[in-house]
């Protein structure tokens, strides 16, 4: 038996070949932003929005691989206000999310769901706290120039495997939670499956 991750993320293939874990990964083909506004607009909130949004990457693919497990993943990010914050499409947009955000606190959500045979079969979720230093404009400026537009497809507009870790004055929590996988618990089940060994 094999793992499929429902996702072409680099840092959840790096995170699981790092680990050892046997997998291939394949894109999930859903349609993220319409499902979100969806859920969103039937009362999710952030925790639950994460956890759907990887039950719904699992199930797509484990029903063309029923045989296989299939490892779906979410993250989310809300403010202590209860405002979700997104992925930026533009570097215009990205600036103002983080001179918004600065400052402040934030909850970073990270969902992993198994599905086989099209249901779900595990799943974690786990929340890192994430503290924003009060950075100025011209940091602000000069990390656009580094990091745009890779940050485009990360919520929150950071990647904390980089430059992003700058951003932070303090964390509590994963850092693999913070990376988009509940690593650990993962391999807690991968071992319980006989994907891993015990």
């Amino acid at each position: 038996m094999t793992l499929i991750l429902a996702s072409q993320s680099a840092s959840r293939r790096a995170m699981l070949t790092a680990a050892g874990v046997p997998h291939r990964a394949m894109a999930a083909g859903v349609d993220e932003e319409a499902m979100k506004l969806a859920l969103r607009g039937e009362g999710h909130d952030a925790r639950a929005l994460a956890d759907a949004l990887a039950e719904l990457k699992a199930i797509k693919l484990s029903r063309r691989f029923p045989t296989e497990l299939v490892l779906g993943c979410d993250s989310t990010v809300v403010l202590e206000d209860g405002t979700m914050i997104d992925k930026t499409t533009t570097r215009d947009e990205s600036r103002a999310q983080l001179q918004a955000i600065r400052g402040q606190r934030h909850r970073l959500f990270s969902a992993a769901v198994i599905c086989q045979a099209g249901e779900p079969v595990w799943r974690h979720i786990d929340v890192a706290k994430m503290h924003m230093r009060d950075y100025s404009d011209a940091f602000i400026e000069g990390y656009l120039d580094a990091e745009w537009p890779a940050i485009g497809g990360c919520v929150g507009g950071y990647r904390i495997e980089g430059l992003g870790a700058q951003l932070f004055a303090r964390i509590e929590g994963s850092h693999f939670t913070i990376l988009g996988l509940p690593l650990l618990p993962l391999l807690d089940y991968l071992r319980v499956r006989g994907v891993m060994p015990a």
